[in-house]
């Protein structure tokens, strides 16, 4: 029997991968022997991943991608497919922080770009997963949520509405694709050693520190943690598992 973590000959997709935790996703289906696609607004930094990857003898591509823009998502899978022919497993994990604000000094300019980038980027993206995947009758998704879509969180309103609205758009494909052999599933991270966290204290790295002390392990998680849920999530030992939002967060939300 094989490993259920082997992803030899299989195609994984992976968006906001030229840093932190879609890098380091990215990087673990490669290392599992998963064909690679590296989605990323940052087209050098991805290919220069791809071109690392592809130095050890690993398979991978890099794509530049807006997920904001459904028809830059569109391109991007019918690509996937064009290259390698199939698309097994996706991590939906591109996003943005939103800038400190309260809600009534929040500005719709900003709350078109977050929720442009991480709501409505993970719904263009997983619509066009799940077209390919539902020809294939099988096939594995992952979205990137937060453990701010368990709670509130003061100054961040439109960031967390997104993180919400990821959860519920999972649950509701999940339900829509179970029975045509399709995974959709979540996880929730918690304080993440990522550029993302330290833009939410401003890169006041103290501040960052002092958040990372009151996390109940002691630390932030590292990239590689998330990655090693989201490989778990797509892969056959976890094939009971449909409409799951996996929180992985040091037991940040236990409490």
């Amino acid at each position: 029997m094989n490993h259920p973590l082997n992803f030899s000959g299989k195609v994984a997709l992976v968006t906001g991968a030229a840093s932190g935790m879609g890098l380091a996703t990215a990087k673990a289906f490669s290392d599992a022997g998963a064909v690679v696609v590296l989605a990323d607004f940052r087209e050098e930094a991805v290919e220069s991943v791809a071109e690392e990857l592809r130095a050890r003898g690993r398979k991978a591509l890099a794509i530049r991608c807006d997920v904001s823009d459904e028809s830059q998502a569109a391109a991007m899978v019918e690509r996937t497919v064009a290259e390698f022919g199939r698309l097994d497993a996706a991590f939906n994990n591109a996003g943005v922080m939103a800038k400190l604000a309260p809600t009534a000094e929040s500005t719709h300019e900003e709350w078109e770009r977050v929720i442009g980038i991480n709501l409505r980027g993970v719904w263009s993206c997983m619509k066009h997963e799940l077209m390919q995947m539902q020809r294939q009758q099988s096939g594995a998704i992952v979205n990137n949520a937060s453990v701010g879509a368990l709670t509130g969180n003061p100054g961040i309103g439109s960031y967390i509405a997104s993180k919400h609205g990821v959860v519920g758009l999972t649950r509701t494909a999940a339900l829509e694709y179970a029975k045509q052999g399709i995974r959709v599933n979540a996880v929730n991270p918690g304080l993440i050693d990522t550029q993302i966290a330290r833009d939410v204290v401003s890169g006041d790295e103290e501040a960052y520190r002092n958040a990372g002390d009151q996390v109940p392990i002691g630390r932030p998680g590292r990239p590689e943690e998330i990655a090693s849920a989201v490989l778990w999530l797509c892969s056959p030992a976890a094939s009971y598992v449909v409409g799951h939002a996996l929180t992985v967060d040091g037991g940040l939300t236990v409490g």
